[in-house]
């Protein structure tokens, strides 16, 4: 099974506490990692997670709000220090791409990787694709401009069945074409079936991202049948006016979202400072969606396992 692997860094919201750090999480994607927002703390948690920094190449910003994006700086300047290589890509708005490039013109001069900027809009549009997972953007509804990042995996090859294979004495050179569901072909000229010589590929997963925003039913468009959905819940329902009123969601409207896009498993996080104890979030998120868990720092989840 390919790895897909969730590291939560951070699931706070607004400022650090003694309990949360500022939004960041990085999804492991057969051992290449990508970034999602990167609030301060991203660097040594990513050190606690033993999450190697010369495996990053990508960083996606959510918005410009500083507990989403404070920790770039720290994170590009110490990737230099250790000699990181190659290419670093950030995927931000185009006032990120100017404000933290002069940061980095500033403080990181010189670096043994080049930095790129991907300038995105809160247009729904593939931003990055590779050979496993494509990145979509989708918007959020937010007091400044925010996406949501939704990513997919792409279909994975077949299985090799190796009984089948030393049966029918298919040769190594012929295993990849297997992989990819084609049909073998014998010397003699006999077609055998792929599905005689494979079993069914691993599912393919998918992931979305919402943090921060207001209920919205273009989220809930966006994200419908994922199999895993972060969303933001930053209040609990009696504050439900002050959720409105900073653009944010309680625990309820994350759960909404999750159950009208009919996702398979949800969770909630960015919570408020006001909270000393995040199970009445909880609780309340599983009045309507029963398949939600909090984020925490240090949580790992395998995407692939979906209950």
């Amino acid at each position: 099974m390919t790895r897909f692997d969730l590291n939560i860094l951070g699931c706070g919201s607004a400022t650090s506490t003694l309990r949360h750090l500022p939004s960041c999480q990085v999804l492991n994607v057969r051992d290449h990692l990508l970034m999602i927002d990167c609030g301060e703390g991203a660097q040594l948690e990513m050190r606690r997670r033993g999450l190697k920094f010369s495996r990053l190449n990508h960083i996606f910003l959510s918005h410009l709000h500083g507990d989403h994006c404070f920790g770039l700086p720290g994170l590009l300047s110490t990737m230099a220090l250790l000699g990181k290589t190659g290419t670093v890509t950030i995927h931000t708005f185009a006032d990120g791409k100017e404000q933290f490039g002069r940061l980095l013109d500033y403080f990181c001069r010189e670096t043994p990787f080049s930095i790129e900027w991907d300038v995105i809009t809160t247009r729904k549009a593939v931003i990055y694709e590779d050979n496993a997972v494509t990145v979509t953007t989708f918007p959020l509804r937010h007091r400044i401009p925010a996406v949501g990042f939704r990513v997919d995996e792409k279909p994975k090859l077949r299985h090799i069945d190796p009984d089948a294979v030393a049966r029918w004495q298919v040769p190594r050179h012929a295993l990849n074409s297997l992989r990819q569901g084609r049909d073998f072909v014998t010397a003699d000229g006999r077609t055998v079936p792929n599905d005689e010589l494979t079993t069914a590929p691993d599912a393919a997963r998918s992931y979305a991202y919402a943090s921060d925003t207001m209920f919205s039913r273009r989220v809930i468009r966006a994200v419908e049948g994922v199999d895993w959905l972060y969303h933001e819940a930053t209040y609990a329902d009696d504050c439900s006016r002050k959720a409105r009123a900073r653009y944010h969601s309680t625990a309820l409207e994350a759960a909404t979202v999750a159950r009208e896009a009919g996702v398979k498993q949800l969770i909630i996080g960015h919570f408020s400072n006001r909270y000393a104890d995040d199970s009445v979030l909880l609780r309340e998120a599983q009045s309507v969606f029963p398949a939600t868990r909090l984020a925490a720092e240090g949580l790992q989840i395998d995407l692939n396992k979906v209950d």
